[in-house]
This record gives C-alpha cells, sequence and structure tokens, in this order.
C-alpha cells in the first residue's frame, strides 16, 4: 500500500519481549520501516514465549509483522557500531533496555543526538531514566502494582489479581507510540529537531487510574478491590444467570437505568426520586446489585440478553478466546486477521487498529525469521557482501 500515512519513516528497533516492540508493531502497521535487531542464535525472547508451533511462539506472528530481522551481536564493539550505522539513518531508535545500558554501549540519548539531531529515541524502562528506583528491574506486574491496578483488581478481602496479559508492557507501547507521534509531528511539521520520549511502564498504568489519586487527594478515600463493580458508578456489575453464566450490565446511565428496572420488574425503584442520578444510586449500589441479579437469577443468560436488548440497556457475555474467534461482528469488522508464518502456519491475530478512512493501516508482511533480513539490511546501510561476511565469520551477525 502506496498511502500509508508512515511510509518513509524508518526505525530501528532495539527492544525486546513486549514494551518496545508493540510500540514499533503498531507504528509498522501503519506504514513505518521496522528494522528489529535481535541477538544472532536465540533472537528476542519472545519467540520463545507461551505456546509454540515448530518452536516459533505463535504469539510472534502478531507482535512481530510488518518487521525486518537483522541478527547483531550488541555485546561486541562491532556489533554496536553497526547498530550506531542505523541509527544514523534511522528517524526513530526503540530501545527497552535497564536504564544505562544504551550509555554503556555509547548509544546513549546525547551520543546519538549529536550524531543524527532528527533521530527521535523512545526509550521504555520499568520506572524511567532518573529518580531514585531508575536502576531496579521493573516487568509490567511491578508495574501494574506500582501504578495502582493490582490493589483494586480482584473480589475484597481476597488476594489482589492480575489481568491475565501484560498491561503494562501493552500500555507502555502505546504511551511510547504517541510520544513517537508528537515527536514526529513536532519535528516534521513544525520544524524541530529529534528528541527522547521517556516511558515508564509504572507511569503508564498510573495514567489510566481515572480518580484514583485525585480521591485520595481531596477526601484521603483509598479506592478498594470491588469484584466485578465500579464503586462510584452503579449500577454496573457481572450479575449471575440461572444456568450459572454470567452477564454484564451497564445501567449506569440515568434513562437506562429506568429502563432496566422496568424490564427486571421494578419500577418502585425506576420511579424512586432518590435513584434518579448516579449519586444516588451509587450509595445504594449492593440494593440495586441484589434487585438486578434476582431478576438474572430466574433466566438463562440468553433470555436476559435478548430482554436487555429489548430494554437498550447495554449489556454482553463474558468472551473467551472461543468466542473472540466466532463472533461475527469481530470478522465484519475486520478486527481479526489471518496471516500465514513462515513455516505455513495460518493464525488469526488481531488485526490493524484504530481505524483510519484515508489512510489505512495494513498488515504488508509475515513476522520474520530470526536474521532474515541481515543481509539486505546491512547492505543498504553501505556494507560490502565480503564484510557483511566476515562479520558472519566472526559471529557479530548472523
Amino acid at each position: 500500500m502506496t498511502n500509508q500515512i508512515l511510509s518513509g519513516i524508518r526505525i530501528l528497533e532495539l527492544g525486546q519481549l513486549i514494551a518496545g516492540p508493540f510500540a514499533a508493531k503498531t507504528l509498522a502497521d501503519f506504514g513505518a520501516e521496522v528494522i528489529k535487531v535481535e541477538t544472532p542464535g536465540d533472537g528476542d525472547p519472545l519467540r520463545k514465549w507461551r505456546m509454540l508451533h515448530n518452536g516459533t511462539s505463535v504469539w510472534w506472528q502478531a507482535q512481530s509483522r510488518n518487521k525486518q530481522s537483522v541478527c547483531i551481536d550488541l555485546r561486541t564493539e562491532e556489533g554496536r557500531q553497526l547498530a550506531r550505522t542505523l541509527a544514523l539513518s534511522a528517524d526513530v531508535l526503540i530501545e527497552n533496555f535497564r536504564p544505562g545500558t544504551m550509555e554503556k554501549w555509547g548509544m546513549g540519548w546525547d551520543e546519538l543526538h549529536r550524531a543524527n539531531p532528527r533521530l527521535i529515541m523512545l526509550r521504555v524502562s520499568g520506572y524511567g531514566q532518573d529518580g531514585p528506583k531508575r536502576d531496579e528491574p521493573g516487568f509490567a506486574a511491578i508495574a501494574e502494582a506500582m501504578g495502582g491496578l493490582r490493589y483494586i483488581t480482584g473480589e475484597p478481602g481476597r488476594a489482589p489479581v492480575r489481568a491475565g496479559v501484560s498491561l503494562g508492557d501493552t500500555l507502555a507501547g502505546l504511551h511510547g507510540a504517541l510520544g513517537i507521534m508528537l515527536a514526529l509531528y513536532q519535528r516534521d511539521a513544525k520544524g524541530g529537531a529529534g528528541q527522547m520520549i521517556d516511558v515508564a511502564l509504572y507511569e503508564s498504568v498510573f495514567n489510566m487510574t481515572e480518580s484514583l489519586l485525585p480521591e485520595y487527594s481531596a477526601f484521603g478515600a483509598i479506592r478498594e478491590p470491588a469484584g466485578g463493580a465500579l464503586p462510584g458508578i452503579a449500577p454496573s456489575n457481572a450479575y449471575r444467570c440461572k444456568g450459572g453464566d454470567y452477564v454484564l450490565v451497564a445501567g449506569n446511565g440515568d434513562s437506562i437505568f429506568k429502563r432496566l428496572m422496568v424490564l427486571i420488574g421494578r419500577a418502585d425503584l425506576a420511579d424512586d426520586p432518590g435513584l434518579a442520578r448516579n449519586d444516588g444510586r451509587a450509595g445504594r449500589a449492593d440494593e440495586l446489585d441484589a434487585a438486578i441479579e434476582a431478576w438474572t437469577r430466574s433466566v438463562s443468560i440468553e433470555a436476559a440478553l435478548a430482554g436487555l436488548m429489548a430494554a437498550d440497556v447495554p449489556s454482553g457475555r463474558i468472551y473467551s478466546a472461543k468466542d473472540i474467534a466466532d463472533d461475527p461482528h469481530y470478522r465484519a469488522r475486520g478486527v481479526i486477521e489471518k496471516v500465514r508464518s513462515a513455516d505455513g502456519l495460518e493464525v488469526d491475530v488481531p488485526g490493524v487498529m484504530p481505524k483510519l478512512s484515508g489512510n489505512p493501516g495494513a498488515i504488508r508482511q509475515r513476522a520474520p525469521v530470526l536474521g532474515e533480513h541481515t543481509e539486505q539490511v546491512l547492505s543498504n546501510a553501505g556494507l560490502s557482501a565480503a564484510q557483511i561476511a566476515a562479520l558472519r565469520a566472526k559471529g557479530v551477525v548472523a
């Protein structure tokens, strides 16, 4: 596709696993050329995470589509010099090593900015490039806890739980992609120079915690875990149906609430002036949840959903992976796309999001095998075939 917004933007990805590579994947979907540097031999550890097919994670097919794989050993001086050479022609460099690593390699922000003033550098780490926790190792699970999310997730009185995915990493990746787009706009539309973007995993989580801090600051209120409910917004919860399935109901809009109460046979609650607005309902959330579940337990989830839809009340079932794969709405929207791996496996992956009307993104190429583009990329960078062969013989590239 020639009309993709980021066509002509070159990204050098030095990160691994999730956060930095997720940012690069997001931009690659909209046309950016992404050169992913991997360690010879094993490559990005994500290649071996979770369920494997012929030795490679099927997750890899989603995370690394639209990327080129170049094997360079950054532990060697020659390898680092190659990476610096690639950085000189890049628009963006993405790294998610522990702070100080790039400086130790002679590739810190100051050095690279002097060599390539147009370069934009995204740095993703657990705690940021400064501060007292800068040098501590940081993973998504720890960031989700420090960012406030883990404390409020789960059932009251039970151990806090985490979401079944690495939210801290992907949220950081999205913040990183946003930062890159802002920096590109400043550079290319406003005539500015390149700049460094400092994204911390815990801050990316913290940024999504809505009223958590303002309520503590104003009232000393510490939000506690509330299971499937959303404290202060009512009624909104998961309710058990006849047969054991749960239906999600979001009846917290003023007019929606009235329709919901009529549906469940509680006109008395619909007409109660004390429940006309959310602040009144929030104080009686337990009463409202009990009334709704008395109705849901008397009907199957199919009957509950049919009634809620007829009453125009936002509702839904809890989706498993199978439910997602089978849902016609996902397919109609193109939110699920099929890719074919290098060894021929067809895999469903999340499609390109967000959707743009004039310049939509696209999955242009499958995820690369390890080192698939080493020779091509280094040749484009000016190395001769003999130079590449010599570096390969030393194990610097593969």
